[in-house]
């Protein structure tokens, strides 16, 4: 398998690939990131809080549908991020041989990142903008559920990224 700085990436993928690949990842983590989310006391709030910010409105006149599709959609976005993160690691030198299919430090240093940016992000800057009820009654609650959630999706990525990577790979 080839590096991802010799003109192709890992298998033989071209950038636009592994990016893609990033994306679907990103989506498929937060489509398991729902099951520990609906196991939560404070279930899908992140989400709805989220949505409620991107939309203007009230967390909790947000309907489900946009709190699910906003959640989806952000998780494209990270997986997009784990791509370029990846990328641009894998530039650095020195490079090392790719492992199940990506390259290990780059693909390790994209989840880390991901999953500390998706999680700062939120807790840091979505949440507070939501203010209200939510900020002040749960914003402990619901930054550490949001911190697990992250967590399940980084696992998620960390997996699935480089199963996909493998079975595309001519």
């Amino acid at each position: 398998m080839e590096s991802l700085t010799s003109g192709l990436t890992t298998g033989g993928l071209a950038p636009p690939l592994f990016l893609a690949i990033g994306i679907a990842a990103g989506v498929v983590a937060a489509l398991v990131m729902d099951w520990p989310m609906s196991r939560q006391p404070e279930g899908f709030t992140p989400a709805y809080i989220a949505a409620g910010v991107l939309t203007r409105t009230p967390p909790t006149d947000v309907r489900f549908r946009t709190a699910m599709f906003v959640h989806h959609l952000a998780g494209g976005l990270a997986g997009l991020l784990y791509g370029l993160v990846a990328l641009g690691v894998d530039r650095l030198p020195p490079t090392l041989p790719p492992t199940v299919g990506v390259g290990l430090p780059a693909h390790l240093v994209g989840v880390i990142v991901v999953v500390g940016f998706i999680y700062a992000f939120f807790a840091h800057l979505v949440l507070p903008r939501a203010g209200g009820r939510p900020y002040e009654e749960q914003a402990t609650a619901v930054r550490g559920q949001w911190l697990r959630s992250a967590l399940v999706y980084g696992l998620t990525v960390l997996v699935v990224a480089p199963v996909v990577v493998v079975s595309v790979s001519p």
